[in-house]
Formats: C-alpha cells, sequence, structure tokens
C-alpha cells in the first residue's frame, strides 16, 4: 500500500502513480431536483466543482484532468438547458480563467467545437490561447464531445491519408491510429471516475479506456468534493494494474 502523508489536515498520496484522471460529471440536475431546486441551479453548482477539483488534482501531481463538460447527446435535451449550458461556460470561463492562468493551469479541449455558439466557441478558444504556454495541469474539458463521433472523424482523416498516398493501409496500427485522435498528444487516463450512481461510459473515451481503472460512486457532481477525491484515488491505489500480464 501506498504510504500516505498528511499535512494541515489535507490528505497528499506519496509516489501517486496517476498521470490522468478522466470524470464523468453526472447528477448535476438530480441533485438540484432533491433540493426542490431547478435544474440549471444544478449545472452552476457543478461548474463551481470544477475549480475545486482541478486545484486537488493540481496538488496531487495530476497531470491530465479530462472533464466530460457536454457531449454530442446532450443537443438533445431541451434548448433552454442547452442554452443555460452554454452560457454558464462563458461565465465561467471569464470568472475563473485570469486565476487559472495565474495557476499555470493549461486550458484544452477535445470535441468538435464549430457547432458551438459564437460566444461560447470564442469564450473557449479564447482560453486555450492565452493559457496555452502554461505547464502545469492541463485541464481538458470534452465540450461537444462523444467518443464514436472521434473515431469516425479519426477514420475519415486517415482515410484522406490513405487516398493521398501518405499512409498505406498495411502500416496502419494502434499508434498511429491514435495520432488521429483528439488526445493524440494527451496519455490515456489512469483512472476514470463517474459520479451520481450511473454505471456506464455514455460514450466517453471509448478508445482511450481500454485499459484505464473505473471508480463509481453514488455522490452527485456538486456534492464532489477533495474528500471523495481522495477516496477514489486512494482506492485507485491499492488496485494492481496488469495490462493483460500476469
Amino acid at each position: 500500500m501506498i504510504k500516505k502523508l498528511f499535512k494541515k489536515e489535507k490528505q497528499t498520496f506519496d509516489e501517486l502513480d496517476l498521470r490522468h484522471l478522466a470524470i464523468i460529471m453526472d447528477g448535476n440536475g438530480r441533485w438540484a431536483k432533491e433540493k426542490g431546486l431547478p435544474r440549471q441551479v444544478g449545472h452552476k453548482a457543478g461548474v463551481e466543482k470544477v475549480k475545486t477539483i482541478t486545484k486537488a488534482c493540481s496538488e496531487h501531481g495530476i497531470e491530465y484532468l479530462t472533464l466530460y463538460a457536454f457531449s454530442t447527446e446532450n443537443w438533445n435535451r431541451p434548448q433552454e438547458e442547452v442554452n443555460g449550458l452554454m452560457d454558464l461556460l462563458v461565465v465561467f470561463l471569464k470568472k475563473e480563467l485570469d486565476e487559472m492562468h495565474k495557476n499555470n493551469v493549461r486550458i484544452r479541449t477535445i470535441g468538435d467545437l464549430s457547432p458551438l455558439p459564437d460566444k461560447s466557441k470564442q469564450a473557449m478558444l479564447n482560453a486555450i490561447e492565452k493559457t496555452k504556454d502554461n505547464d502545469g495541469i492541463h485541464l481538458v474539458i470534452a465540450l461537444n464531445y462523444g467518443g464514436r463521433d472521434e473515431i469516425i472523424r479519426s477514420i475519415k482523416s486517415l482515410a484522406a491519408d490513405v487516398e493521398a498516398g501518405n499512409l498505406q493501409v498495411e502500416a496502419i496500427n494502434q499508434e498511429n491510429f491514435g495520432s488521429y485522435l483528439d488526445t493524440h498528444d494527451i496519455p490515456d487516463p489512469d483512472l476514470l471516475i463517474r459520479t451520481s450512481g450511473e454505471v456506464r461510459l455514455s460514450n466517453f473515451l471509448l478508445w482511450q479506456l481500454a485499459y484505464t481503472e473505473f471508480y463509481f460512486t453514488d455522490v452527485y457532481w456538486p456534492d464532489f468534493g477533495e474528500e471523495a477525491l481522495n477516496l477514489a484515488i486512494d482506492t485507485y491505489q491499492n488496485r494492481h494494474r496488469r495490462f493483460g500480464k500476469v
């Protein structure tokens, strides 16, 4: 078992072998419903939690944090809710960007940004540009992202290279296929956390999660704080990853 160190009542982990943490942030609507509040209040509370978890992951030395913010299927939600989510993205970046930049956070995205409203897309692109030279934790926001969509987009790009003579069919393998993915320069997640009690991937990082450890919790995302994060990391630390070996 990895030794745990405690300092000023904050839990840290010695020799933490966790470079990339991915989270499916689920349960905002149910959190709000149980409190008799509109769903949008739950989404707002969920956005606030992003700052808390990003800071905690940075303190633990985690290099990449990927958050499933808006899926390709989320466009099917009521238009009012979709508009509210897009507005929340703008508000969050406007409020937190300067501080995240000051704390050396690098903001990135995966997914297809082209269908986003102009103000949401521009806010995201501005955040990416402003933080592109930071070398702290990479905050990767999965926005209009779907695992199947990513794979199809990658196959189209690969096929175009084959057609142009830049790649031979016989040369296609896992490594060069991965170079066409949105995550081409990001290591596969070591740990996936899904909140709210749901136990499925929901079209998230389907290629990249092949050997990722999964952790499911009943805690709704707005209630998922440092203590819940530390419990997930502690559980991960006590697992043995074999990658197909004995």
